[in-house]
């Protein structure tokens, strides 16, 4: 008999460009346990102007979808990409999750799923001091016409308060969110096909913070270094008050490794657990330095930009962690280390998790993936 209900499971769905990561939580004498995981591994359109061109039927049946086995999809650039309702990825997309639902033995409907940073709009706007809800939006909206690129009301808009140590201050600092409502259509409609109610739909940043930061209220970097795209954000009194993103990521650094070792493109995952071993000189690391000089750039130009901000004068960053697939490749910490004066070190999302000590090692290895969905999983049963 099961130590869990199974009414009280909490799904953490998170669709990137390499895969499906999920993660099921339960709430154990108010700790969260794991219940299960699952990987479906393959590149996935979500960023790129591409669909790929299978049916959801040859999708779900490309290997197991669970734990380290992969899932290969293939891409090509025969349809254009665009988001709602009638996106054609919906239906592919939700039998790629149902299945991986399936092969994790997944017992909850409910779920909560991310929106990438790449589709997001982000700020922060100062505004006099207001308690009424309707007139802090009247504000707010005012403050996003002139910055969004698209209409406001095709937009859908969620804020929070910024704390503040002053409540004599005659204006306060609003963190706001904005997404495409044909991006939430397009991932209702994904869920609602694979079966599941969609509780909550939040941006990558909020799920990262979840997992990795806490309650820790310090100033710090979080990198997260995707397939195809590299987000930073800069976690301040527990928030995210800055998203940037660049298209730079773990395929451009297969790419190099490729070129480096003289090996096809396809053979750089196997051999990635052996460059741990490899001495990392100077001269061994340089080979990488185009990659990593503009994910370096980036981190420099994002703690400038917060840094200057006001009331941020005086903070001072503490450190960088990372998180991501491509996060423990050894001479991205080495070249951080060596440019930031910051402690940097890979980020641990199972932390707070109790979880079998049997499985340990293996949760370990994937951690730097699963940031994003422990984050998603953990929201309902932190807040």
């Amino acid at each position: 008999m099961s130590l869990f209900s199974k009414d009280n499971g909490f799904l953490g769905v998170d669709i990137g460009a390499y895969g499906i990561k999920i993660v099921q939580l339960h709430k154990q004498k108010g700790r969260p346990q794991l219940w299960t995981y699952g990987i479906a591994d393959g590149a996935l359109d979500i960023h790129l102007p591409e669909v790929i061109n299978k049916t959801p039927e040859e999708l779900s049946q490309e290997g197991t979808m669970l734990g380290s086995h992969t899932t290969k999809v293939k891409k090509d650039d025969t349809q254009p990409l665009y988001f709602g309702e009638s996106d054609p990825r919906v239906d592919r997309y939700a039998e790629v999750l149902k299945s991986l639902m399936k092969e994790a033995r997944v017992t909850t409907r409910l779920a909560t799923a991310s929106i990438p940073v790449s589709h997001v709009f982000h700020t922060i706007v100062t505004l006099p001091k207001v308690e009424k809800e309707s007139e802090m939006k009247t504000y707010i909206n005012a403050e996003l016409k002139k910055v969004l690129t698209r209409p406001l009301e095709d937009m859908q808009v969620v804020h929070q308060k910024i704390p503040s140590t002053n409540n004599d201050e005659k204006y306060m600092r609003v963190l706001v969110t904005a997404a495409p409502k044909t991006m939430v259509a397009f991932y209702s409609a994904i869920f609602q096909k694979a079966g599941l109610e969609l509780k909550e739909l939040e941006t990558e940043a909020f799920a990262i913070e979840r997992s990795l930061v806490g309650k820790d209220t310090a100033t710090m970097m979080v990198v997260d270094v995707g397939a195809e795209r590299t987000n930073f954000f800069i976690m301040d009194q527990g928030l995210p008050m800055t998203h940037r993103s660049i298209q730079v990521g773990g395929d451009n650094i297969d790419k190099v490794l490729s070129d480096a070792l003289g090996v096809e493109h396809e053979l750089v995952d196997v051999m990635k657990g052996d460059v741990s071993e490899i001495a990392w000189d100077e001269e061994t690391m340089s080979v990488f330095d185009v990659v990593l000089d503009p994910i370096l750039k980036e981190v420099q130009y994002s703690f400038d930009l917060f840094l200057s901000q006001s009331g941020n004068q005086v903070k001072r960053p503490e450190k960088i962690v990372l998180t991501g697939g491509s996060s423990v490749f050894p001479p991205l910490k080495k070249r951080l280390e060596q440019t930031f004066d910051l402690r940097v070190f890979i980020g641990d999302p199972w932390a707070r998790i109790v979880y079998q000590q049997e499985i340990k090692s293996l949760l370990s290895e994937m951690g730097p993936r699963m940031a994003v969905s422990i984050g998603l999983a953990l929201r309902n049963i932190i807040e």
